[in-house]
């Protein structure tokens, strides 16, 4: 039950701890993926702070025959990035009750050190200013995380069997999510570019 925040009093905080704006809440009702824990999740994490963007984005995969949901719901606040991730958990020999899992992960600003925005488009010649793009990807990056991927090197000649050692790339791996319009929708599409807009132009600050 949310309560109007001059009721609302959090021990060992100074002061009344506003509820999340209800913009986020409605975008976590609609995505229809244990909403209540979510918003109770992200309210603890955000703790009062004021949200200049959200972004939320619910996925289904198939894993042994079990449909299981991923939602990542991203919030970002005049001083850190909070993430959510929420996974579930079918029912087991080891927990009869089907369970469910939301972990938040705060980051200040300053920690971020690349913001990496991709825009895919179908027709690029007939694409206007403006248009809403076929997907969005947003990979952002705080040095926590990386993948790296190696394999035998090679050179230029067909007929050449030396070993020539090993090669290898390194990616920032720290958050990535990508919407389109064909999985997601227009608007989830349209909601990620401003999201992308939102987090480029703080951490340029």
């Amino acid at each position: 039950m949310w309560l109007e925040p001059a009721r609302r009093f959090r021990a060992g905080y100074i002061g009344w701890v506003p509820p999340l704006p209800s913009v986020v809440r409605d975008d976590l009702d609609r995505s229809g993926y244990y909403p209540q824990l979510v918003t109770d999740a992200l309210d603890v994490a955000v703790a009062g702070e004021a949200v200049v963007e959200h972004l939320v984005q619910t996925e289904a995969a198939f894993d042994s025959g079990e449909v299981r949901r991923h939602m990542t719901a991203l919030v970002l606040t005049p001083t850190r990035l909070i993430i959510t991730h929420v996974d579930d958990h079918p029912a087991d020999s080891l927990n009869p009750a089907r369970q469910a899992l939301a972990t938040t992960e705060a980051i200040p600003l300053a920690r971020i050190t690349t913001v990496a925005v991709t825009i895919g488009v179908l027709d690029p010649a007939s694409y206007t200013v403006g248009s809403t793009p076929a997907e969005v990807t947003i990979g952002i990056d705080w040095g926590s995380r990386a993948r790296v991927e190696v394999e035998p090197a090679i050179c230029g000649d067909p007929t050449c069997n030396a070993d020539h050692g090993y090669s290898g790339v390194f990616e920032p791996n720290d958050l990535l999510v990508r919407l389109s319009t064909a999985a997601d929708g227009p608007e989830a599409v349209r909601a990620g570019v401003r999201f992308a807009r939102a987090v480029s132009a703080l951490c340029a600050r």
